[in-house]
Order: C-alpha cells, then sequence, then structure tokens
C-alpha cells in the first residue's frame, strides 16, 4: 500500500529495470570479471569413466609444467573438511555423501578427481593432460529405472542404490475405490534428464588472509549467505570471518543456491595459497558435471465416476539422484506427491516416491523441482478424456478447484488458499478461443494437417516458511542527501530484484524512485536472507521492506511536523517533500535528512538522530499459492516429425503485480525452458555411461525461431502476504512442458498415439507414428 496521501504508487507499474542500462552495455560484473592481485587459476582432472576404482594418481609430470603452483588430490583436500551440511537441510538432516573430490573410487563420467593449481587457465588446462590417473573400470549403474535391483552399488553405503523415500497412506487403501470404479486410467510417463543451462557457467573466486583466518569470496550464486555460511562451516572458522560477494549472476534457475564440489575444493584449496584462487566453469563442464533434473518416471492413476468426476488419484513415483545430489532429493521430492493433486477436487489419493543413486552427474534443484507431478497429472488427464470420451477441457472442468472453493486441503494434505485455478483456466481458453480452434482442427484434419492443442493448470507453492526460507532483513538508509539505500541480502540473477527493491522501497516510503538505490549480494553489509529461491523474493522483499520503512517514515513526518509547527496527522509526504494544509513552507527530504544528522539539538522530543533503519520480516504463512494455466496449440508433421508452435497463452494468478514486465519476462523465460523440455533438451548417456551430449551441437536448446509470441493474462487474486504479492519464478517453467506434449499428444490423436516418453524429438514422433500405423523398422 502506497503511504497515506503519496503519489500514484510505482508497485503495478512498467517502472523501468534499473539493473539495465549495467547489463546491456556490457559493464556488469561477474565472477569472471574479478581480478585480484596474483590470482591464481584452478582447473579440474575429470573422470573419462561413469564407474571405476582410483588404483594411483601420478601428479609429479604436471607438477614440473612452468606455471603450475599445485596439484591436490582427494588426501590433500578431503581430510581437511569440517562440516559441509547445508542450512536448507539443517544440521541434523540425512544427507547424501559429497567429498570434495573423488576418493578411492570415481562414480560419473566427469566427477573431479584432481585439481591443478597455475598462474592461469591455459597453463592449469595443459598441466591437467600430465596428470595420469590409473583406473580399474567398473560395471556402472546407468539406468536408474534397473539400479535398485542392481547388483552394483553407486556408493558402498548405500547397497540397494536407494537414497531414501516417502509416501503418504498405503496404496492398498484405494484398491477397494478403483476396483469399484466406473472408470480407471492409468499412466506412466518417463521424463528425460535435462538441466537449468544458464548463461553464465558456474564460477567462484576465494582469497585466504591467513594472518586474520579470513576469507574473501566472490562467487555466481543465488544465496550469498548460504554460500558464506557453508564456508565458514566447511573450514570450522567463525561465519564472521567469510565475506561473500555476488554481483552479477547471469541465471540461477535453483542449480546456483548451494555450493557443490568445486566450490568446496577452491573454498579449502585457497586457504593453502599465497594468492586468490579462480575457476570459471567452461561450457562442456558445465553440461559434463553441474548436475542434472528433471530425471524421472512415474505411474499415475485416476479413478472417474460414470460422470467423469474424479474419486481416487495415486502416484508412484522413482526419480534419479545421479551419483552426488544437491541437496538431497528425499527432502526436496516430497512435494512431488503433495502437489500431485494439483487444482482438482480428488476425496482419495497417496503417491509414494522413491530417490534412487545412478552413475551419473547429481541432480540438482532446477525451478519448480517437483514439476513431475504436473506432468504426470495433466498428461495423464488428456489420455483420461480421450478414453471417457470426453475433450480433455470439459473433463477438467468437472473437477477443477475455483476461487470460491477454497480454502480446503487436497487429499493428500496439502492446505489450498488465495488462488483461481479455475478462473486462469477459463480465461486461457477465451483468449484461444477455444471452440474455434477445434472447428480450425477438424477442418485441418481433413485435409491431412494434424494440428493439436494442450493445455496445463497447477498450482504452485511460493514464499514457503521452511526455517531457511521464513524471515528475510532489509536496512534502509537515507543519506545526509536525502537519496535513499535499501540494503537486502540479494541473489539477484535475471529476475530483477534490484528494480523491484527500489519500486517497494520508494512506495513505501514515499519518495521517487529515481532517488532510492539497492545495494545486495555482499554478505559484509547487507542482513542475513536467504537469497533467491522458492519463489520468495517478491513477497519475502517486501515484507521485510514494510516492516522497516514504516518506523523509518514515522520518524521522517515527525521531524517535518515539528519543523512545519503543524500535528503529525496533517503532513503530507510525496515523493520526498513534506507540506501541511494552510503552510506554504516544503520540506525536502533532504532538509529533513540534515536535520536528522546535522542539526541534532533541532529534533523532536523523543526522536533519534539520523536516518536509518534495519527490520525483519517472519512469514506466518505456510506458503502462498500461485497458479496458472498455460495453453498451447501446435501443427505435427507426420513425416518428418517437426512440433510447430502456433500459439502459446499464459493465464497466471501472481497477485497484485509489482512489475508487470518483471512478471512477464519471469514468466517467458520459465516457459521457454519448459518448451525446451518438452521437445528438445537431454543430457543423454550410453550404456556405458558415457555422457552424448556436452555441447550446443549435441544439447539442444530453443532459439527464439522456434518459440512462439506468449501471450500472457492475468488473474489477480491477492494472498495473504504482504502486499498481496505471491512468487512468480518458478511457474512458467512448471506448466509449459506438460501443455506442449498435450498439444503433441492431441494432435496425433487419431492415429491412436499416446506420448510415455521425453523429449519429444522429430525422431521419437515418428517411431510413435510408425507404431501407432503398425510400421515396424526394417
Amino acid at each position: 500500500m502506497a503511504p497515506s496521501g503519496a503519489h500514484a504508487p510505482y508497485a503495478g507499474t512498467r517502472t523501468p529495470r534499473v539493473e539495465d542500462l549495467r547489463l546491456l552495455t556490457g559493464t556488469g560484473t561477474y565472477v569472471d570479471d574479478v581480478a585480484r592481485p596474483g590470482m591464481l587459476h584452478a582447473h579440474f582432472v575429470r573422470s573419462p569413466l561413469a564407474r571405476a576404482r582410483i588404483l594411483g594418481i601420478d601428479t609429479s609430470e604436471a607438477l614440473q609444467l612452468d606455471g603450475v603452483q599445485a596439484v591436490f588430490v582427494a588426501e590433500d583436500l578431503n581430510p581437511a573438511v569440517h562440516e559441509q551440511w547445508y542450512t536448507l537441510n539443517g544440521r541434523d538432516d540425512p544427507d547424501t555423501p559429497r567429498p570434495p573430490l573423488a576418493e578411492g573410487e570415481v562414480r560419473f563420467a566427469g566427477d573431479p578427481v584432481a585439481m591443478v593449481v597455475a598462474v592461469d587457465r591455459y597453463v592449469a588446462e595443459d598441466a591437467a593432460e600430465l596428470v595420469f590417473v590409473d583406473y580399474e573400470p567398473l560395471p556402472p549403474v546407468v539406468d536408474y529405472a534397473s539400479a535398485l535391483g542392481s547388483p552394483e552399488s553407486v556408493h558402498a553405503a548405500y547397497p540397494d542404490n536407494l537414497v531414501g523415500q516417502l509416501g503418504g497412506r498405503p496404496m492398498s487403501d484405494l484398491d477397494p475405490v478403483f476396483a469399484n470404479a466406473p472408470h480407471v486410467v492409468s499412466q506412466t510417463i518417463h521424463q528425460q534428464s535435462h538441466g537449468p543451462v544458464p548463461m553464465e557457467t558456474r564460477g567462484i573466486v576465494a582469497e585466504w588472509q591467513a594472518a586474520g583466518a579470513e576469507m574473501a569470496i566472490w562467487s555466481a550464486t543465488q544465496s550469498p549467505h548460504e554460500v558464506r555460511a557453508f564456508c565458514a562451516r566447511l573450514l570450522g572458522i567463525d561465519e564472521h570471518r567469510v565475506r561473500v560477494v555476488m554481483r552479477d549472476t547471469g541465471g540461477g534457475f535453483g542449480q546456483k543456491v548451494l555450493p557443490q564440489r568445486e566450490d568446496m575444493c577452491v573454498m579449502l584449496a585457497a586457504t593453502r595459497l599465497p594468492a586468490a584462487l579462480k575457476w570459471i566453469e567452461d561450457r562442456q563442464e558445465h553440461l559434463l558435471a553441474a548436475g542434472q533434473a528433471r530425471h524421472e518416471h512415474g505411474e499415475a492413476r485416476m479413478a472417474f465416476d460414470e460422470d467423469g468426476r474424479i474419486l481416487a488419484a495415486t502416484l508412484d513415483h522413482v526419480q534419479d539422484a545421479g551419483a552426488y545430489p544437491t541437496p538431497s532429493p528425499v527432502q526436496s521430492g516430497i512435494a512431488v506427491g503433495m502437489l500431485f493433486p494439483g487444482p482438482y477436487r480428488i476425496p482419495e489419493g497417496t503417491f509414494s516416491s522413491r530417490f534412487v543413486f545412478s552413475n551419473t552427474s547429481g541432480r540438482v534443484a532446477y525451478r519448480g523441482p517437483w514439476q513431475f507431478e504436473s506432468m504426470a497429472r495433466e498428461v495423464l488427464l488428456d489420455s483420461a478424456g480421450r478414453q471417457l470420451g470426453l475433450d480433455p477441457v470439459e473433463l477438467r472442468r468437472r473437477n477443477m478447484l475455483s476461487a470460491d472453493d477454497l480454502p480446503t486441503v487436497n487429499c493428500n494434505g496439502m492446505p489450498y488458499d488465495h488462488m483461481s485455478p479455475r478462473e486462469t483456466f477459463e480465461q486461457a481458453l477465451t483468449m484461444l478461443d477455444y471452440d474455434a480452434f477445434r472447428k480450425e482442427q477438424a477442418r485441418a484434419r481433413e485435409a491431412g494437417r494434424y494440428l493439436g492443442v494442450g493445455t496445463c493448470t497447477y498450482v504452485e507453492p511460493t514464499a514457503g516458511a521452511t526455517p531457511f526460507h521464513a524471515t528475510e532483513g532489509a536496512t534502509l538508509r537515507i543519506e545526509p542527501s536525502g537519496k535513499v539505500n535499501v540494503y537486502v541480502a540479494g541473489g539477484s540473477c535475471g529476475n530483477s530484484l534490484e528494480t523491484t527493491v527500489v519500486q517497494l522501497t520508494a512506495d513505501a516510503l514515499g519518495v521517487a524512485v529515481e532517488d532510492v538505490s539497492t545495494v545486495q549480494g555482499d554478505t559484509a553489509v547487507t542482513p542475513y536472507g536467504a537469497g533467491t529461491g522458492g519463489s520468495r523474493s517478491g513477497s519475502m522483499t517486501a515484507g521485510a521492506i514494510a516492516e522497516t520503512a514504516g518506523a523509518l517514515r514515522e520518524r521522517i513526518l515527525a521531524i517535518a511536523a515539528h519543523r512545519l509547527e503543524v500535528p503529525v496527522e496533517e503532513v503530507e509526504f510525496t515523493r520526498g517533500r513534506a507540506t501541511a494544509k494552510g503552510n506554504e513552507a516544503v520540506l525536502t527530504l533532504a532538509e529533513i535528512a540534515d536535520i536528522a544528522y546535522y542539526q541534532v539539538h533541532a529534533l523532536p522530543p523523543g526522536v533519534p538522530a539520523g536516518l536509518e533503519a534495519s527490520g525483519r520480516y517472519h512469514t506466518p504463512h505456510l506458503m502462498i499459492w500461485a497458479n496458472a494455466t498455460h495453453l498451447c496449440t501446435c501443427e505435427v508433421d507426420l513425416v518428418t516429425g517437426e512440433v510447430t508452435l502456433q500459439r502459446y497463452i499464459v493465464s497466471e494468478d501472481c497477485g497484485p503485480m509489482i512489475n508487470p514486465s518483471v512478471v512477464e519476462g519471469q514468466i517467458f523465460g520459465g516457459t521457454v525452458q519448459g518448451i525446451g523440455g518438452a521437445l528438445y533438451e537431454h543430457l543423454a548417456y550410453d550404456d556405458e555411461g558415457n555422457p552424448v551430449a556436452t555441447t550446443f551441437m549435441d544439447y539442444l536448446l530453443p532459439t527464439a525461431t522456434e518459440v512462439p509470441v506468449i501471450e500472457v493474462g492475468h488473474v489477480e487474486t491477492p494472498s495473504p502476504g504482504p502486499g498481496g504479492y505471491k512468487g512468480v519464478g518458478e511457474g512458467g517453467a512448471i506448466g509449459s512442458a506438460p501443455a506442449v506434449v498435450n498439444a503433441v499428444a492431441d494432435a496425433l490423436a487419431p492415429l491412436g498415439v499416446r506420448v510415455d516418453r521425453l523429449p519429444l524429438t522429430p525422431a521419437r514422433i515418428v517411431e510413435l507414428v510408425e507404431r501407432a500405423q503398425g510400421v515396424t523398422a526394417p
């Protein structure tokens, strides 16, 4: 809310992004732009095998190369680890193995075995070729789906390859419902491994000051305070002796929330070197070892009555954890089952999730890491509609929750409130003119063209109250000049948190947006915060700024009233200027600041000197719910297997928008990632665990050529949180892939095609068509 008597609020306007001038003119500061005196560079020696025993490592020849400063192996760094748990997991949460360097055995192709330190990256890479590792190959566990029955173990401490499992009530409890239901539909869908692939790869600079036992870190991260805490635990030093700085980060998408093994190596090695140490990941390393996501499958089942209303739903889910998942997938994976009911009335349901090790790169968080719940549910609903003889849209209408049905609790115990699934669904259909499209589709089929339409409606938990995410702080300081600085933890990596904070602060104080700047990403000066993750930044930061700005604004009004000699309630303060009815005097914020800092004798009684304040917001809400509907139309060429996306529509409910341009940018970016996951991207391995997609020649990404104009509609249901705001960062990547898959499946429905495996590459579509037509490969 804008202060009483203030100008029209900046929140809700398309205020230009304050970071764009810096970024678009190439003057941003990324980790690779950081230069320190005498800085050294790191490069990793990585395993060429998916699984092998390490019999020996010879570093002698590498050490003789001019410019090489050190070569570290596991026995050098691993014993120096003090603690390595993540705040997100907690000290006592069971976690998976995570040695800095491979010790005794390598567990995926790309596993770091040694780290070379040299005067520059070129020398380090040359030296890495001179490190000789004697491997004894072992049978790899490549297929996670069969790993639970494998005689081979990825980790000796987990002989059955099971990381962990969780679930709801026993599946057998629902057997009577399914046995007596008029209709039962089941479908197993396999989602392929793919990753966040940010524009900027991972990177870190660590500089150790031995005299004070202090560490300075520059990091490409979404959570600088977590990097700080992790480093302090890792080295066994006090947290206040670690300073982490993040400036610009070129994308994170969940992958950069938590430090990974290479970051650990740099932190540990820096304590043994005479200068700062830099590691910047190249793209091949990134696709090889930065982590994978989305690799999972599940059997979804639904029971329906005669009218197509859902009676029960279950999901039997299995997820690939890779060799070294970050963080533990068991903790984050519970959301898959809990959210599987989605935005539908489902009286009874349950789920089972298992998380399995494999000799592939570790699973990492990726924008809506529970996304498989929507993939399994929405693909099943389309199949169910066809099996029941109902249009998938009509089937959803009979079962979907609307705003009037809330609050409620889904069948797996998740409480829902303050959202509008049915409303976004209907808006998206109206934007398309669904009935007109179905007529166009029928005409096209008569002409031999195959058009399809698919939807996905999902619910998204944002700003959750888990211990790591439950609070956020802000510090506001009005300088003697009257200009405003707002300090927040940061973690902005393309999501425009800078602009968001500036707009919120300008509104909360009643000053001009051009008079506000923000300082983020420096743990030495910013209040503690969890950073960017869980679609939390907008809502939580809004709460922190509101908590802080209220007290500071009261102080401003008190000083102005005292100087203007009027009661406080008669002061109007807008765009940094204080006035009062019947008084021609105007007092600027600069003049008020001058009184606060330099004329303390003129302050009203009880008002302290200075104009700065700190505050912390603690959310009382378990989570804040956003929701959306994605709708896609496409044409499929049966001969080539090419999918051409025609229209793409998103109806989003993220509450009031702080900045519509930022909101839509988040939707666009996530949607494109989901399109890539449905049609193009695949971190594929061969049967021996060799990665076959380590360049952008092999790992395909959607470009502007493949992506249509994304049309956005908004439904506004305010949340119970600060400003009514909700998160919007992850939703685009959740709803897009299922919508695209359903559009392709709808296009091919007349042929009897059923989609069960992704990505839907041209070769796979041709295979599906030929299988449906009874054509066998020669």
